[in-house]
């Protein structure tokens, strides 16, 4: 029975939610769920891939949470399937967050998954998966069903060559035009990343992009749990040229590397001599983040000011505006990751509707923007 219809709801607007799991009690615990708000319906329950694959070319829901361990077709091989013939169906994983599962999840992430939640370790017990599901599920259910514009899955990029940084590019790279207007005579010493909401996968693209080192210590916030940080950086170490890996406490920040901050810990830049040195803490959280973005950009302005190069991509909320705010201030420059290419705008679209973006670019155009202002050293 749908739930009774309340003022100001269009019903004819619901989110139209599949629900991918080979327990019975875990697809009835989701759909009680999903029925207690007026703004969701569940459309069809699939008990493992192959009955999912099929379900979606069926119905056509608009969302679908997908378990990762299934019999006959597991998760990870079902979504490559689906990517095959829808590239921007959402679907969320639901994984346990145990060793192996945070390893599939990353997985899945970074093979075209839009989001994930962790799977409570008891989902008998009704009260800790009511909490997960209204505090996790819910909501970005919601996010990545309200975009205003489906993103589009742009041809990769092709591998654009860093070895000659300082000098022209290769004739075939793509030069866009905003690249051409910028006149900043400080020369790019340090490159920050901020993302959240289909970052896996954004990041495998710029990372896979780049043939040689970048000549710059490279810092990045991913919003993630513990685990999976570590998980992440050792598969974008493993698909580009760049070293990837989290960031030490105390360690010295070294050109040509990538320091991820870890899941549940700030990453703040400080200076000790001519040296930048990295630290680590476990402060409150920030934008109900931890890592945070802001903390990382806000700190990286103080040490680098003109000379700081930033990047928002995909992300849900607003992390990132403060400390883009900051960068601008101290004379960085900020870039951001445009709505159509996004798997949910809301990071770079605060930066962008805050008039803090310098250029904003499809994701594929992003290395290469990356390139050119590191030709000014």
């Amino acid at each position: 029975m749908p739930p009774t219809d309340q003022p100001g709801v269009n019903y004819r607007k619901r989110i139209r939610v599949l629900i991918v799991d080979d327990s019975a009690v875990v697809r009835r615990i989701i759909m009680s769920t999903l029925l207690r708000h007026p703004d969701m319906e569940v459309i069809g329950t699939s008990a493992n891939g192959l009955e999912a694959i099929a379900d979606i070319k069926k119905i056509r829901p608009d969302v679908v949470t997908l378990d990762i361990e299934m019999p006959k077709m597991d998760g990870i091989t079902a979504l490559k399937e689906i990517r095959q013939f829808d590239r921007s169906l959402p679907i969320i994983m639901f994984s346990t967050l145990t060793q192996r599962g945070a390893e599939s999840t990353i997985e899945a992430l970074t093979c075209g998954a839009s989001d994930y939640v962790g799977k409570p370790s008891n989902m008998a017990d009704q009260t800790e998966a009511l909490k997960v599901l209204e505090d996790a599920l819910i909501p970005k259910i919601r996010a990545l069903c309200n975009k205003t514009a489906s993103p589009v899955k742009r041809p990769a990029a092709a591998r654009i060559e860093a070895t000659a940084v300082g000098s022209p590019l290769p004739a075939t790279a793509p030069v866009p035009p905003a690249a051409l207007a910028v006149r900043n005579p400080e020369r790019v010493e340090a490159l920050c990343i901020g993302v959240s909401t289909g970052g896996p996968a954004a990041l495998m693209q710029l990372f896979s992009a780049w043939t040689a080192p970048l000549p710059i210590p490279v810092f990045i916030v991913q919003h993630m749990p513990p685990k999976f940080t570590e998980l992440l950086s050792a598969r974008l170490t493993t698909i580009g040229v760049m070293q990837v890996r989290e960031a030490v406490d105390g360690e010295e920040a070294i050109a040509g590397r990538v320091y991820m901050a870890p899941g549940g810990r700030h990453l703040e830049l400080s200076k000790s001599g001519t040296k930048v040195m990295l630290s680590l803490n476990e402060n409150p959280a920030e934008n109900s983040c931890r890592p945070a973005v802001d903390v990382l950009f806000r700190t990286a302005a103080r040490i680098y000011g003109r000379r700081l190069l930033a990047v928002v991509l995909t992300g849900m909320g607003s992390d990132g505006l403060k400390g883009a705010e900051k960068i601008v201030e101290a004379g960085g420059r900020v870039l951001a990751q445009d709505e159509e290419t996004s798997v949910i705008w809301g990071m770079p679209g605060a930066v962008v509707n805050a008039k803090l973006a310098e250029s904003v670019l499809p994701l594929d155009q992003i290395p290469n923007e990356i390139l050119l202002r590191l030709q000014r050293r």
